[in-house]
């Protein structure tokens, strides 16, 4: 039982930064903006992040700095396809290669060569009285640092906005008919702005929960594939808040798992249980893609004037 609430309790953890990278993910797509660049943004999030923690001592900040360096690559994102009608993917690429490099190349101007790895403290655990003492729930859902509780808010939070809202069905209808949000009122320009500066923001959280809730410092490879992943797992959710946050459940037990595994020694070569949260990933998704819904406009600039659009 003890090794049940231990694996659950990771897997917890560990969903958060697919939760984050994916929500970011479906924010923009509601909206008909779609990235591929979560993985470079996650990388620069965790940089920056952890060189804010690093220099300053604060967490918070850190976190604050990585998304507001993940909202301005977002941002960047929705003023080239919006307001100079660039391919979304190509937009998306070269954001995803500039943000890589930009992590590397601050990483090494303010730490340099060293003779050690420098680290900074990881977040501390927030127990909530009562609740954490349930036995085995509540060592797994109600002992966690603060950016677990905040994702599981922003889930549901989200979840009510975009179907309980007017404004939710705004921003849904932006990314479905734009041309007809548009000759509705809706500011379909400001949505799609709004919405990939918030899911950048959410990206760059993501990465900058790696090293500052997983590791305690920073290595160039810290994402391992998490942004990619983000991608598949925001069509297995079907663009739904609730659907993604299952699904990044779901991931992140594939990952625990598969490392647990290697730490334990279960005579399955470490290659093999590397790859096994992506095949797992990979048969999930030749079945979800059956019945899972994308944004009609998705993926499309929209042009005003345009007679197609």
């Amino acid at each position: 039982m003890n090794e049940f609430a231990s694996l659950a309790q990771l897997t917890v953890v560990a969903m958060v930064p697919f939760l984050l990278a994916s929500l970011g993910t479906m924010l923009g797509g509601l909206a008909g903006v779609f990235s591929v660049s979560q993985e470079g943004v996650m990388l620069l999030g965790a940089s920056v992040g952890f060189l804010v923690s690093y220099a300053t001592g604060s967490s918070t900040v850190g976190i604050l700095l990585a998304a507001a360096v993940g909202a301005v690559f977002g941002l960047a994102l929705g003023w080239a396809t919006t307001r100079l009608r660039l391919d979304q993917f190509v937009v998306g690429l070269a954001l995803f290669f500039a943000a890589t490099g930009l992590a590397g190349l601050l990483y090494r101007v303010v730490i340099g060569q060293t003779a050690t790895t420098p680290r900074v403290d990881t977040l501390p655990r927030l127990e909530i009285p009562l609740l954490s003492d349930i036995p085995v729930v509540g060592r797994a859902l109600f002992s966690h640092n603060l950016l677990v509780y905040l994702a599981a808010l922003l889930t549901v939070g989200l979840w009510f906005f975009l179907y309980r809202t007017r404004a939710g069905l705004d921003l849904r209808s932006v990314g479905e008919n734009p041309r007809a949000a548009d000759s509705l009122g809706i500011p379909v320009v400001r949505t799609r702005l709004w919405t990939t500066a918030a899911g950048g923001a959410l990206m760059g959280v993501a990465g900058a929960y790696l090293p500052l809730v997983y590791t305690g410092t920073f290595t160039e490879g810290i994402v391992g594939g998490r942004g990619w992943l983000a991608i598949a797992l925001t069509f297995f959710g079907g663009w739904r808040p609730q659907f993604i946050a299952a699904g990044a459940l779901f991931f992140a037990a594939m990952d625990v798992i598969a490392l647990r595994a290697e730490v334990v020694g279960v005579g399955i070569p470490t290659q093999v249980l590397l790859v096994v949260p992506y095949v797992a990933t990979l048969l999930v998704m030749i079945f979800a893609f059956r019945w899972a819904r994308v944004p009609a406009f998705l993926g499309r600039n929209y042009d005003r004037e345009s007679r197609t659009a």
